[in-house]
């Protein structure tokens, strides 16, 4: 089953749970891939589907940490309950050893001396891990190996 068919299948339950977070959220998940194909003009894959999804975790785990520190509790809840829907309709994640390993792999067969070239080996990571690792992980990981 495609991510978009288990978009409309879910959002069919919450909607007879009456459970509006999930259902706001998978609304707003359905919004960005339909605006993703206007834009675009093609359909969205399950790649596709996953990049925007994760973009979308991005957007809420900022804008939750913004409404912590001017002390708006509420409205970081909201943003992180909107995260736990969002993790539902991603592939399972690297751990950190993983990540470990891919970015020393990477440094390898780019023969990356130092931070000069840590664009050259995070363009490889980037197409290699997209989807399956956070970026902003990946990111630490190759600064401390290229250190």
């Amino acid at each position: 089953m495609s991510l978009k068919t288990q978009l409309t299948e879910d959002m069919k339950t919450a909607m007879k749970a009456k459970d509006s977070i999930t259902l706001s959220t998978i609304r707003l998940i359905n919004t960005e891939i339909k605006q993703f194909e206007v834009d675009e003009r093609q359909e969205a894959d399950d790649a596709k589907v996953v990049a925007i999804i994760m973009k979308m975790i991005k957007q809420r785990k900022d804008s939750a940490k913004i409404y912590t520190d001017a002390a708006r509790e509420d409205l970081a809840v909201k943003e992180l309950a909107e995260v736990d829907v969002l993790n539902r309709y991603l592939p399972e994640m690297l751990s950190a050893d993983e990540i470990a390993a891919e970015v020393a792999k990477a440094v390898a067969e780019t023969g990356a001396a130092g931070m000069g070239d840590m664009g050259k080996v995070m363009g490889l990571l980037k197409t290699r891990l997209a989807g399956k690792a956070d970026m902003g992980e990946v990111n630490k990981a190759l600064k401390a190996a290229l250190s």
